[in-house]
């Protein structure tokens, strides 16, 4: 299985093209579009995202992540095994919440380059052809390097802004459950917003938080655009409620 993760959209040919070379690369793999409304160009939200909705595929699955705004730069195209799954991608950060936060990773660099490659788009001339060969297997060795770590890594830890704007205006967070168990209020632009378990205890219009089913918290009103009503953005801080000063 080889899942796209992108910032591409879908009104451009992109995603098209990519799927393109895995279908003749890769013809008995299966192809799942996972997310291409990924905010653009901003990898530190992408990591994120890919380390939530990583959880629930199988061992073995490909992630063919791109967002990457450094395409034709120095920055290094890598692979790496997080825990029995394969993230191809650039070292940009992009894919390094998904390792720091696995228990056995590996890391290689993409050597090989096919003999037209694109300054531009580097998901369909390299990182495709090698997802389709990690698809296939067997592990393309004479196209991958070992190397210690990547060069650009992000902090592990959670990210308290918004890093996702769904279709609804719910904002996704970068904030896992396990550091809200005992957490009752949220504050974004401002307002402080209660803990609901699920949308039916909201009123109608009601802005509040509460956990989505990728485990993190998401700003929401119930029956409404919490980004258009809320002035929500990408990047917006998120504030937990101070802890009570012990005695």
């Amino acid at each position: 299985m080889i899942v796209l993760f992108t910032d591409f959209g879908w009104q451009d040919p992109y995603v098209g093209q990519m799927k393109a070379v895995l279908s003749r690369l890769a013809p008995d793999t299966p192809i799942i579009d996972l997310l291409h409304a990924v905010p653009d160009f901003n990898a530190h939200a992408g990591a994120h995202l890919i380390d939530a909705l990583r959880h629930g595929f199988p061992a073995r699955c490909v992630f063919l992540c791109v967002v990457d705004p450094g395409v034709g730069g120095p920055r290094q195209p890598i692979v790496i095994e997080a825990d029995g799954q394969w993230f191809v991608g650039p070292d940009n950060g992009l894919l390094t919440v998904v390792a720091g936060r696995s228990k056995q990773v590996r890391y290689w660099r993409i050597d090989w380059r096919p003999e037209a490659l694109s300054s531009s788009f580097h998901g369909r001339d390299l990182f495709a052809p090698i997802a389709a060969a990690l698809g296939n297997g067997p592990f393309p060795a004479d196209k991958l390097s070992p190397i210690n770590a990547p060069e650009v890594q992000f902090d592990t830890a959670e990210l308290p802004r918004i890093i996702y704007i769904d279709h609804y205006g719910n904002g996704w967070t970068g904030i896992r459950a396990g550091l809200l168990e005992d957490v009752a209020t949220l504050e974004i632009k401002g307002r402080s917003l209660p803990r609901k378990v699920v949308f039916h205890e909201a009123a109608k219009g009601e802005a509040f938080w509460y956990i989505n089913s990728a485990g993190l918290a998401e700003i929401a009103i119930n029956r409404g655009n919490a980004a258009g009503l809320l002035a929500l953005n990408v990047g917006d801080p998120v504030r937990l409620p101070a802890a009570p000063a012990s005695h």
